[in-house]
């Protein structure tokens, strides 16, 4: 048994009713609706795939002809073994048919160019899109459900044992599964919505209404696309709202973070929103104008606009935009500020501004990070953090914020999403113009605005790919980052910041490898602490 704490080999959470902690435990082990209809799902799924086993077993080749609608499935199935058998001949044909010469290489590429665009011309767009949208939608759904499968578990690993109590372990586990059920109901809306605006044309409806309503008779493509664009967000945030509203006011509440009252909920809304159309308008237009007058290689152009964007708003978040949701001031004289500026000077570090900010005026959650270009960085550091931390365990993270600095990790990262931009682009370049895909969504003529809103739909599947492997990579950094401190002499002060964190934060404790392995940004706690050779960290093993 993992828990030391238990009276005996039969003890059970939820025997004593007097027990703080078995109080605690019962409510994380009881499944609700929520649950119950997950189980229900999964069990009717299950009864439907041996209905269909049995179908097959008892009209064998019949099949098809008892019920027509199964013909495709059936012959893929019939022709499963075949293709296998067939695939290394196949190969050995295709290897030996590969290009020998430029010529050939050249008219090899030729033909899949012409392949390439009959295939975009008959695919059927909108079938696809919404294949891929649930396809994504599954998956992700499947991930929630396994992480929360591990929220209901009531006793602590092992490895967590010596320095998690068992309360905060329960904490943790119910402030998840409050997250999880909002998540997996605001995920299910969504899907729900996004099949609608599909099935029914909502989008060109919107766009037609748009252009009724301004009056532009659709000679202003320009300016259309930047009202529909404030109409599209302005119903994307309304349907957000109540989901948001629950999060802040419930969820968060419930386990003692939001600090928010509603009139600053809504304040904050009000400026988000405004933000949106400040920033956002000017970049539709200006990628619109870029996509008018650039011609066939407009993906080149439309690249450099956005990468200049980004490197703004790099440059504008920390100094004009987050200064209108948080306060900034200088950290205080005193032995933090002295240490910080210490390590700084060590490293070389170019260090113009040393602030605190007052996150706990909306929330407890903590956090500190680097910004700023060549010699103007800046260090920002939360008053939650301050609260919650000792100075050298404070240092000891400025020291892994400094770790991506000195590692070069940030500059990596924007190159790598500069290349995924490229990538986006030169992709949509491909279907920009393509009638039958505007045709399948009911979209009379090619409104770029439009077709890239398409894409995005089709770009879904490959776009989880790439922040999966995008969060390969964060994950990577982090552990370099946190052997950085380490190796600055930080790392005992490090691992007990980082159980610090994890505690007040109620961050998951014993996630799910498939779930955090597809989803975390950050490794989990304890594979940071057996990376820094925490010598309280125990075995993984129960």
């Amino acid at each position: 048994m993992s828990e030391a704490e238990s009276s005996s080999k039969g003890a059970r959470y939820g025997d004593d009713p007097e027990s703080t902690v078995d109080a605690q435990a019962r409510v994380v082990q009881q499944k609700g609706l929520l649950d119950d209809v997950i189980d229900g799902i999964q069990l009717g799924l299950l009864v439907i795939a041996f209905i269909c086993l049995v179908f097959a077993v008892v009209f064998g080749s019949s099949l098809p002809t008892v019920f027509p609608a199964t013909q495709p499935v059936y012959d893929f199935v019939v022709g499963l073994p075949e293709l296998v058998r067939a695939a290394p001949e196949c190969v050995a044909e295709l290897w030996a048919a590969r290009p020998q010469s430029l010529a050939e290489l050249e008219a090899t590429q030729a033909a899949l160019a012409a392949w390439l665009r009959d295939l975009l011309h008959w695919l059927p767009y909108k079938q696809c899109v919404l294949a891929f949208s649930w396809a994504t939608y599954l998956w992700e759904a499947k991930l929630n459900i396994r992480q929360r499968r591990q929220l209901h578990e009531v006793r602590r690993p092992q490895a967590i044992a010596s320095f998690i109590s068992r309360q905060v372990y329960l904490e943790a586990n119910a402030y998840g599964l409050d997250k999880s059920s909002l998540q997996l109901v605001k995920d299910a809306f969504g899907q729900v919505q996004t099949t609608l605006v599909i099935v029914y044309d909502a989008v060109p409806w919107l766009w037609a209404a748009v252009d009724a309503w301004a009056g532009l008779g659709g000679q202003h493509v320009i300016v259309q696309s930047v009202l529909f664009f404030a109409a599209a967000s302005l119903v994307s945030t309304v349907l957000a709202l109540p989901f948001d509203l629950y999060s802040t006011f419930v969820v968060e509440k419930r386990h003692g973070f939001n600090k928010q009252t509603v009139g600053l909920f809504f304040a904050d809304l009000a400026k988000s929103l405004m933000l949106t159309m400040a920033l956002g308008a000017p970049l539709v237009a200006g990628f619109l104008w870029v996509i008018e007058r650039t011609g066939a290689r407009f993906y080149l152009y439309a690249w450099a606009l956005m990468a200049g964007v980004q490197l703004l708003l790099i440059v504008i978040y920390p100094t004009v935009i987050q200064p209108l949701f948080n306060k900034f001031e200088p950290l205080p004289a005193g032995e933090l500020r002295t240490a910080i500026e210490a390590l700084a000077t060590r490293l070389q570090f170019p260090l113009a501004k040393l602030y605190m900010v007052d996150g706990s005026k909306r929330s407890s959650h903590s956090n500190a990070y680097v910004f700023g270009f060549f010699r103007a960085k800046r260090i920002v550091i939360y008053d939650t953090l301050i609260d919650q931390c000792t100075t050298d365990e404070i240092v000891a993270v400025v020291g892994h914020e400094l770790g991506h600095w000195q590692k070069s990790h940030t500059v990596r990262m924007l190159a790598m999403a500069q290349v995924q931009i490229l990538l986006i682009f030169f992709a949509f370049s491909c279907v920009i113009n393509e009638p039958s895909m505007y045709a399948s969504f009911g979209v009379a003529g090619t409104p770029v605005m439009l077709g890239f809103l398409f894409f995005q739909y089709l770009y879904e599947p490959l776009g989880s790919l790439l922040q999966f492997a995008m969060n390969v990579v964060s994950r990577i950094n982090e552990f370099q980052a946190d052997a950085f401190s380490q190796g600055l002499g930080y790392g005992e002060q490090l691992a007990s910041c980082l159980i610090k964190l994890q505690i007040e934060n109620k961050a998951a404790m014993n996630p799910d490898w498939l779930y955090s392995a597809y989803t975390y940004s950050h490794p989990p706690l304890v594979e940071r602490l057996n990376a820094l050779g925490n010598p309280h960290l125990a075995s993984k093993k129960e």
